[in-house]
C-alpha cells in the first residue's frame, strides 16, 4: 500500500456532516478564495516532474500537490481516471490522496462523470457519496444524458451525507453541442432543461444549495438562463485550456450561485517545487477574486 507508508494513516471522521456541501463550499471559498485546483497526473505532467509513469510517481505527485495545497486551497478536484489506469495501485493513491486532501481542510470534488440506471447508480453513489466507503468525498461530477431522473441515486445520497453533486450541463468539447443544444419539445436546450431540473432542486436552499452545474469556462457567451440557479458552477478550463477569469463574466452571465473557477494544468505545471506550486495557485486566485462573487452566509 504504497500511500500508506509513505503517508502514514490518517484518519477522517465517518460521521455524517452536519452542514450541507452548499454551506461548506461557501464557508471553504470565503475563508481560502474562490479557487479549485484540478489532480490531473497526466503521464506529461508526470515527466515533467521528473517522475515514473507509475503508481509510484502517481503517489510521490499527490503527496507534493497535497503538501503544496490542501492546507490553502478550498477546492482540490482529483481526475479518477488518471488514478484508475493504474489499476488498485492508483486507486490505492486515490483513496489516500482524499483522506489527506479532506483533513487537511480542503473540500474534495472528485471528477468521476459517472452516470448510470438504477440500481448502478446506487452503487455509484454507495462508492462516492456514502461516508462508510474509502472513496467518500465532498461532491462528484455526474453525466445527466440517460435523463435528468436517473440521477436520482446520486441526489438522495448526496442529501443524506451533506455532499454535493455538479452535473455537466454546457461542456467545452466541440461535440458536446450535438447533444447539449439540442431542442425539447418545448423549444428549450437540452442544457437549459438540465439547468432548470437543477435550480429545482436547490429552491429555498440558503446560502446556496447543494447541486450544481458543470459550465466550461471556454463557452463563451450561449444565452442560457442561470438566473435562478441557487447553485454553484464549476468552470473548468481556465489556464491552459485558454481561458482567464475575465471569461467567467461571459460564459456565466447572469449566474446566480456560485462560481468555482478550476485550474489545472497551469499550476500543476509548476511543480514539483511547493514554493512555485503555493505562488501559482495564488496569482489563480487573485485573478478570480476580482471576478466571483461570493453569496453572505446563512448565519
Amino acid at each position: 500500500m504504497i500511500a500508506e507508508r509513505r503517508w502514514g494513516w490518517v484518519r477522517v471522521s465517518k460521521a455524517l456532516v452536519t452542514a450541507s456541501f452548499g454551506e461548506r463550499l461557501v464557508a471553504a471559498m470565503r475563508e481560502r478564495g474562490p479557487l479549485c485546483v484540478g489532480i490531473d497526473p497526466h503521464p506529461s505532467l508526470l515527466e515533467r516532474w521528473g517522475l515514473p509513469v507509475s503508481a509510484t510517481g502517481l503517489e510521490r505527485f499527490c503527496a507534493t500537490v497535497v503538501e503544496a495545497l490542501a492546507d490553502r486551497v478550498p477546492v482540490l478536484k482529483p481526475q479518477s481516471a488518471f488514478f484508475e489506469r493504474f489499476g488498485s495501485a492508483g486507486i490505492v493513491v486515490l483513496e489516500s490522496t482524499i483522506r489527506h486532501c479532506r483533513a487537511a481542510g480542503a473540500l474534495v470534488l472528485l471528477d468521476v462523470k459517472r452516470g448510470d440506471i438504477g440500481s448502478t447508480t446506487q452503487a455509484y453513489a454507495d462508492a462516492y457519496l456514502d461516508p462508510a466507503s474509502p472513496l467518500f468525498v465532498d461532491a462528484i461530477t455526474v453525466n445527466p444524458y440517460l435523463g435528468f431522473g436517473s440521477l436520482a441515486p446520486f441526489l438522495g445520497q448526496a442529501a443524506k451525507s451533506g455532499a454535493g453533486v455538479f452535473v455537466l450541463a454546457l461542456t467545452s468539447n466541440p461535440e458536446g453541442r450535438q447533444v447539449q443544444h439540442a431542442r425539447t419539445a418545448d423549444g428549450k436546450t437540452v442544457a437549459q432543461a438540465v439547468i432548470d431540473a437543477v435550480a429545482k432542486e436547490n429552491e429555498g436552499r440558503q446560502p446556496l444549495g447543494s447541486v450544481g452545474i458543470v459550465v466550461g469556462a471556454t463557452t463563451g457567451s450561449t444565452g442560457h438562463d442561470l438566473s435562478r440557479l441557487n447553485g454553484p458552477v464549476l468552470a473548468p478550463g481556465l489556464g491552459a485550456q485558454g481561458a482567464r477569469a475575465t471569461d467567467l463574466g461571459v460564459a456565466l452571465a447572469g449566474l446566480d450561485g456560485l462560481i468555482v473557477p478550476s485550474y489545472s494544468r497551469s499550476v500543476l505545471q509548476q511543480g514539483p517545487d511547493v514554493a512555485s506550486l503555493r505562488a501559482a495557485a495564488e496569482a489563480a486566485a487573485t485573478e478570480c477574486r476580482k471576478i466571483v462573487n461570493i453569496p453572505i452566509s446563512a448565519q
